[in-house]
């Protein structure tokens, strides 16, 4: 990459050596010269601006396909360690607890359903790969009612609300005053109330720097279309609206 940056600017500084016989004997050939040496120039500009572009696409393609990879075995490996103990309660006969395993199992694939069906590709993609990351947040998310937000928001604001969603569960691990190591639970719910979808954020715990996370969320979220409110009943409680068609 650093190369061809460096042969790009060779290109561009080696304009002056048309440009300077141009200047000195004002003849048409250096004229004609100067202008095909420009317009080599300008191809491989174009050139190169196509490339790099062509390579952060595929480079951004990777990031998501193993992001992707990484989802799927994670999923996997939970779902195999569920009907191992599933399996386990089985071959025990112990059938109160293979009731409550098959709960459980059932429970989980609802709340992965809910979050499959919300209509917002980047937000169902966050949510379900979010354990994958590699984080001291637990994140539970629930979803009220069946919500589904597919084709009832500008997209302006989908995309906004999105952002403000991911950068709001940063601002909460970075808010986070639990001893290292030491993982806490966040709570997102996400329900329509008055024509407005809300995203409510609920921390576990004291342990949340209230004053830093309240600057932190008012830094990321820069949209008039979206509301953030605090709610006085808990300091680590914060909510994001945003319009929505009913």
């Amino acid at each position: 990459m650093k190369s061809r940056k460096s042969l790009l600017a060779l290109a561009v500084i080696s304009i002056w050596f048309p440009l300077f016989f141009l200047l000195r004997y004002e003849s048409l050939l250096w004229g004609i010269l100067l202008t095909l040496w420009v317009a080599a120039v300008l191809w491989i500009g174009m050139r190169f601006i196509q490339r790099d572009s062509e390579m952060r696409q595929r480079a951004v393609i990777r990031s998501i396909e193993r992001t992707a990879i990484k989802t799927l075995n994670h999923h996997r490996h939970d779902w195999m360690n569920d009907l191992q103990i599933l399996y386990g309660y089985i071959q025990l006969g112990k059938h109160d607890k293979t009731v409550g395993c098959v709960g459980r199992i059932k429970e989980r694939m609802e709340v992965e359903s809910k979050i499959a069906t919300l209509g917002i590709p980047s937000l169902v993609f966050y949510l379900q790969s979010f354990r994958t990351i590699g984080s001291n947040i637990e994140l539970e998310v629930v979803v009220m009612n069946d919500l589904q937000l597919a084709d009832r928001m500008r997209q302006e604001d989908s995309e906004t609300w999105v952002s403000a969603i991911m950068q709001t569960i940063r601002a909460y691990q970075y808010s986070n005053l639990a001893p290292s190591g030491e993982s806490r639970k966040l709570i997102l719910t996400l329900y329509e109330e008055h024509g407005e979808v809300v995203a409510h954020f609920e921390g576990e715990g004291s342990q949340v720097d209230s004053e830093m996370l309240q600057k932190q969320i008012h830094n990321v979220v820069q949209s008039d279309r979206i509301t953030t409110k605090q709610l006085q009943s808990s300091q680590a409680s914060i909510q994001l609206r945003v319009p929505c068609d009913t």
